[in-house]
């Protein structure tokens, strides 16, 4: 089994052609700014909109004493709450959902084999999402050997801060690795994301001394790493690498402040403007003259 919390089909962004993509819950680093805080949890995960709340007090009476009524809202004490399935469906209006699921691999390519004609008229395929996609193993490795007996191309967004042996055991599974470069610098990288950086930077060097096809992806992050000398050093870092042939930004934004008010989480980055696309010009000139091919996402 392995634990879902999205299935976003027809997706253009994400690797070559049309692509379903698959989002895995569970993550080994904390990012401060996550537009998936979701994913961050391994498990299932209640999220409560206020404003979609219309009072029915179903979810209260399901939920054992740990979700009631106060001062016009819902106090959720979620660490209390063992029994997620009864809440799954409870509320009518919506607000309060169970996010993640644990689906069989044949429900997951079930799902997957509806799109299979858009990748056949795309060149497009699977793009392994999260949170972090590693964190599913050994369960995603079977998956993904049955998407490659269909003759699926396999793209994974992946942070690479995971153990090497675990991204070993794929190195002939995946087509394309999508992964992160967010920072170089240990003690800020730990700061921000309770990660470390070296174990990223030694992965990103493995995959490109095993000839592997990757995108080296930059989220740009104000605090973090929004400034010249830093995104400069990013980019002669991924310049060094022979595989590395192209370079994302992903430019910061603000729209993840009401998944953290959801989740009843704090997000530090909320009063934060929004990177925009025009401030990253700099840094896709300096990439190509790198020798890199360069692009800003969405």
């Amino acid at each position: 089994m392995l634990t879902v919390f999205n299935i976003q089909r027809y997706s253009l962004h994400d690797g070559n052609g049309v692509r379903t993509n698959i989002f895995f819950k569970g993550c080994s680093l904390q990012c401060m700014w996550c537009n998936n805080p979701e994913s961050i949890d391994p498990f299932p995960s209640i999220m409560f909109d206020e404003r979609s709340c219309r009072k029915f007090g179903d979810c209260i009476r399901a939920g054992n004493g740990h979700i009631n009524a106060k001062n016009g809202t819902l106090a959720i004490d979620r660490e209390k709450i063992t029994d997620l399935k009864s809440l799954r469906d409870i509320c009518p209006s919506k607000a309060l959902i169970v996010t993640g699921q644990e689906m069989s691999i044949s429900q997951i390519i079930g799902e997957i084999e509806k799109d299979i004609p858009f990748y056949q008229m795309s060149g497009g395929g699977v793009t392994l999402s999260g949170g972090e996609p590693f964190s599913q193993d050994p369960a995603l490795k079977e998956l993904i050997t049955e998407l490659k007996s269909r003759g699926i191309n396999i793209s994974v967004e992946t942070s690479l801060h995971v153990p090497w042996e675990t991204i070993e055991n794929y190195l002939d599974m995946i087509d394309v690795f999508l992964a992160d470069l967010k920072h170089l610098d240990e003690e800020k990288f730990t700061k921000y994301t309770g990660g470390i950086a070296t174990l990223v930077m030694n992965n990103f060097r493995k995959l490109d001394e095993h000839g592997k096809t990757f995108i080296v992806r930059v989220p740009v992050i104000p605090l973090f790493n929004f400034s010249e000398p830093e995104l400069f050093a990013i980019i002669d870092f991924a310049a060094g690498l022979s595989n590395a042939h192209e370079i994302n930004f992903i430019p910061f934004h603000s729209l993840a402040r009401e998944k953290y008010a959801m989740l009843g989480k704090e997000y530090i980055f909320e009063n934060h403007r929004n990177v925009e696309k025009a401030e990253l010009r700099t840094f896709v000139e300096y990439a190509e003259k790198k020798g890199l091919s360069a692009k800003i996402l969405n």
